[in-house]
């Protein structure tokens, strides 16, 4: 079936060539042009599947001029299929600003679903999965990486980070300190290659494991940390001293409430003020 006129979002394998989905497969045949991230790197995918449909580059560095011309293509009729190194486009991958611009001529738009590293990953991680977050690449350096870290310490939600493997170990340092070596996580690598490893422990542990086979240290990774959860101490506040507690953190700092909320309500001050803290 011919397709139509319109800019082809297609999925492509992250690792075994046998995860390509026929329709992408259909998709990338049938398509005037297929606008790719790396060429050369997209060239051995297309002759593994006999397809000669031509290649241009489309990436991260191309400029408007590029962009420009692949929407002047698309709006004098032209197909095109664009494909990232691996798995979905867009999701941490070039592409925003070519859709952007394409939905905002007019140009039709359609997603040809398939792998995923984040979803590839997940799904096998034994991880809360009914809230994710998916925070791509941490920031290079450690003082960055830990602001972000800090800013997530205490999101319910699994987190899930992509990461480099010459900064994996950095980046598990970072996560310690932040999170509690404890923290639960999940770090894949090599999803669907032949070294397809998952390690799962605390955060610490995971981190050990890194540090002893050098082979941790190689490939494309995934981290994912369990969401954040209130310690079960067994020994909640009273509704008087919540209520307390409430009534001086409107006008308080945590500090000066908890030493306040200690001797208006008997209970330690350390407790209120981590009471003070799990609210946030």
């Amino acid at each position: 079936m011919q397709i139509d006129n319109a800019l082809y979002i297609v999925a492509t394998p992250i690792g075994n060539l046998g995860d390509i989905t026929q329709r992408a497969l259909n998709i990338l045949q049938q398509a005037d042009l297929i606008a790719a991230e790396d060429t050369r790197h997209s060239g051995r995918l297309l002759q593994h599947f006999n397809i000669s449909t031509r290649m241009i580059s489309y990436h991260d560095h191309s400029d408007e001029r590029q962009v420009d011309s692949i929407i002047a293509k698309l709006q004098a009729g032209t197909s095109i299929a664009l494909i990232s190194d691996a798995g979905t486009p867009l999701i941490s991958d070039p592409g925003y600003g070519l859709v952007k611009k394409a939905r905002e001529a007019g140009v039709k738009v359609v997603p040809v679903p398939g792998v995923s590293a984040v979803i590839t990953a997940m799904s096998a991680a034994g991880l809360p999965s009914d809230r994710f977050s998916f925070e791509g690449f941490p920031p290079h350096k450690s003082g960055a990486r830990k602001q972000l870290f800090a800013s997530l310490a205490r999101d319910a939600r699994t987190l899930v980070f992509y990461e480099s493997p010459h900064r994996i170990v950095d980046c598990l340092k970072d996560l310690a300190a932040e999170f509690g070596e404890d923290r639960p996580l999940v770090m894949a690598r090599e999803l669907t290659k032949t070294f397809e490893t998952f390690l799962s422990g605390g955060v610490a542990q995971v981190l050990e494991q890194v540090l002893a086979d050098s082979n941790q240290q190689k490939g494309e990774i995934v981290l994912m940390v369990s969401g954040y959860r209130k310690p079960e101490t067994g020994d909640e506040l009273s509704p008087e001293a919540e209520a307390t507690m409430k009534v001086l953190l409107e006008e308080l700092p945590v500090k000066q409430a908890a030493t306040i909320g200690a001797k208006l309500t008997g209970e330690k001050k350390n407790k209120l003020y981590q009471w003070a803290l799990d609210q946030n």
